[in-house]
């Protein structure tokens, strides 16, 4: 028994050493290199696959080699690069993989350590274990929040460059300079993708895949369309410019007129634990029979499956997509 425990301590001793090796940023050459490399394998992949695609796709998915041949033999690792790229995160997705590992075996060990219940142990380590990737799609969320809210203002002022006389891609290099994060950097990286050679379209595609969002979308297809068939640019930015503004304007009213069906979510989904964790504190030998005994463990576990599962539910029926 002392045999393991020592591995396992020694492993996370090990890991955490390495960790801040692994976390250290990449230059700013190789972030901008990396980036040039992604836009031209993902139009490459629209069309044929050839010999230069499969060298592209080869980039380090993570420092440590035995990792990076397993990633790149995973589908899945291309789903959480791009959810890396989306939330505005420089790390490998190696690297957060390893945080992952290192976090959930913390957290059992510790959970373990204090509760003596494996099962609660296990539970903590899967909580620990999702918790890296919870935070890379909280930041990915608050991103794109911050992107829409100031995209029509880019919109805005793409049209007024263009209005001036200013050539379209000077206006996306005017967005690049003028306006805050995150709208400034998914321009600017459009604009240095068709300014080193690819086509405008595989750009602004690129950029759909990168943003996410139906705004983007609506005006990439409506730049493709006009780059296609012709008529008045100026005109189409700012009638793309009102229609999201509407839509930010009905996505308000239905915020306001779900306000107290959000709260009442909320105040159901933090009553069952505030309530634990007061019983807990008050009468510990009242809630102290579910840690310690076979099957109230089991009640723990199956108390936090419904509660996430009725969460999710409350979460789904008050948040309203406009």
């Amino acid at each position: 028994m002392a045999l393991p425990i020592a591995l396992v301590t020694f492993l996370i001793v090990a890991g955490i050493s390495v960790l801040p090796f692994l976390l250290a940023r990449s230059s700013h050459r190789e972030k901008l290199v990396r980036r040039r490399l992604e836009s031209i394998e993902k139009a490459q992949r629209r069309g044929t696959v050839t010999l230069e695609t499969k060298l592209l796709r080869d980039e380090l998915l993570s420092d440590v080699r035995p990792l990076h041949w397993l990633l790149l033999r995973w589908s899945w690792s291309t789903w959480l690069r791009e959810r890396i790229c989306q939330a505005g995160m420089q790390i490998r997705p190696g690297k957060l993989l390893l945080i992952s590992g290192v976090v959930g075996l913390s957290a059992y060990l510790i959970v373990r350590k204090v509760s003596l219940s494996y099962a609660l142990g296990s539970a903590a380590g899967v909580a620990g274990l999702l918790l890296p990737l919870a935070v890379v799609m909280f930041k990915r969320m608050r991103r794109m929040r911050e992107f829409e809210r100031n995209f029509p203002e880019a919109i805005d002022l793409l049209g007024r460059a263009v209005r001036a006389g200013h050539a379209f891609t000077t206006g996306m290099e005017m967005i690049g300079k003028e306006l805050p994060p995150p709208v400034s950097d998914e321009f600017r990286v459009t604009f240095e993708e068709q300014n080193f050679g690819l086509p405008l379209k595989d750009a602004f595609l690129n950029l759909t895949e990168r943003v996410p969002l139906i705004d983007v979308q609506f005006f990439a297809t409506a730049l493709l369309i006009q780059k296609e068939t012709g008529g008045n640019l100026a005109e189409i930015l700012d009638n793309l410019s009102r229609v999201i503004r509407e839509r930010f304007k009905i996505l308000g009213e239905v915020r306001i007129r779900t306000a107290q069906g959000r709260m009442t979510a909320g105040i159901l989904m933090a009553l069952p634990p505030t309530m634990m964790v007061l019983l807990g504190a008050l009468n510990p030998a009242y809630t102290r029979l579910l840690f310690t005994d076979q099957w109230g463990t089991y009640m723990v576990l199956t108390a936090l499956i419904l509660q996430a599962v009725g969460s999710a539910m409350l979460w789904k029926i008050v948040h309203i997509e406009v």
